[in-house]
Formats: structure tokens, C-alpha cells, sequence
């Protein structure tokens, strides 16, 4: 067996961040068509992941990191931690995998996921990190899948409680009004924004402004 781990949502201002380990005995066994999720068009990627978790073959194990855990902490111990997690649940014997890198370092990225899949009880694996690794590796890339499917889903439920909310990216247009037009009805960010990205302070920076000029 081989297993892989990636992440979806690191950078987003609301929701949480997804982190999937796939392990498989080998790559060959990976259904056509996986590659970077972002690569993938969202139907495609829905399919590939359905595919992959009707495979008894293949292992999966899923971690969500919070919105609340995300303020406070720090996001890269964060998703270290989550994918130790992920990787523990996945694989039960001793194996090797490659993580995608989240760390400039991916030397000391792998060393730091290793010593927290012991601390998870995992079992004692061998860990490589490569950055772009989601798209150079199959398994990483099934990972990346996975990851992103499950962080897309998140984000459908958010939508259907909450209306339009886009992708949950600072830089989408649809997240940004969402943000401002919820603070503005409430006075307060929704409960599944990151109260600590900027996105977030500058919109009720503009809020508590527009207040203050009505007086």
C-alpha cells in the first residue's frame, strides 16, 4: 500500500479546511482522470470521488479543521495536526506516502507530519512532502480530490442555509457581499467566517464606519 494526503480550503475566509489521506495498493489502482483537484472540472471531481470511496481497496479518512480552530491557532500546526490524523485513520500497517507540502521547507513539513502521526498513535510511517505534489502524484492528486470534493460540499450546505456565499475565497465577489451584507443585517460576521483573516476585519472596519457616519 501506498497512501497520499493534501488539503483543500487553506486559504479561504469562511468555512473550514478539509484534509484527505487516500491510501491504495498502488497507483494503477486509481480510477483515469486523477490529477490536482483544481485541474478536475467539479462534476468530474464528484465522480472520481465516489469512484474511489466504492473501491473497498482503497482507504480513505477525512479531517475538517474549524473556522473557530483556525483563529486560534496557527493554520500550518493546524493542518500538520489534521493531516497526521487524516493519514493515522487511513493507513494501518506500516507504509510509505508523499504529502503535498504546506511549509516553504518540505523536509521539515514531512519530519513534522511523521512526528505527529506517532503522537496520533499511527502507525510508523515513512513520509515524503513535495510542493506541486497534488499534481505530480496520483495518489496525492486522488487525496486532493477527495479533500476538495468534501470542503465543496461544506460549502453547498453553507449556501443552502445562508443563500449565496460563492467559494469562500476573499478574492470571489460573491463571498465579499455575502460578508458585507451579512454584517450589515447583523452587526456581526456569520459563524462560519475566519473572525482573524483580514477579509474579515476590513469588512467590519467598513461597517462600524458606515455607522459612524450616519451620526
Amino acid at each position: 500500500m501506498v497512501f497520499g494526503a493534501d488539503e483543500a480550503g487553506r486559504g479561504p475566509v469562511l468555512g473550514p479546511m478539509v484534509v484527505a489521506a487516500v491510501a491504495v495498493p498502488g497507483p494503477d489502482r486509481l480510477p483515469d482522470g486523477i490529477d490536482d483537484s483544481k485541474a478536475i472540472a467539479a462534476e468530474r471531481r464528484v465522480a472520481l470521488a465516489r469512484t474511489l470511496r466504492e473501491d473497498d481497496a482503497v482507504r480513505i479518512a477525512v479531517e475538517r479543521v474549524s473556522p473557530d480552530a483556525i483563529d486560534a491557532g496557527n493554520l500550518t500546526t493546524l493542518g500538520i495536526e489534521a493531516t497526521a490524523r487524516a493519514i493515522a485513520a487511513a493507513v494501518t500497517t506500516d507504509e510509505a506516502g508523499l504529502v503535498d507540502a504546506a511549509d516553504t521547507d518540505p523536509e521539515r513539513y514531512a519530519r513534522r507530519v511523521a512526528d505527529a502521526v506517532a503522537d496520533a498513535c499511527g502507525p510508523s510511517v515513512t513520509i515524503e512532502a513535495a510542493h506541486g505534489a497534488d499534481a505530480a502524484d496520483p495518489v496525492v492528486g486522488a487525496a486532493s480530490v477527495i479533500a476538495k470534493v468534501e470542503r465543496d460540499a461544506a460549502i453547498d450546505r453553507l449556501a443552502d442555509e445562508y443563500g449565496a456565499i460563492g467559494s469562500g475565497y476573499p478574492s470571489d465577489p460573491t463571498t465579499r457581499s455575502f460578508l458585507a451584507e451579512y454584517v450589515e443585517r447583523t452587526g456581526d460576521l456569520p459563524p462560519f467566517a475566519r473572525r482573524s483573516w483580514a477579509t474579515c476585519r476590513d469588512v467590519l472596519a467598513a461597517a462600524e464606519q458606515s455607522s459612524l457616519g450616519e451620526f
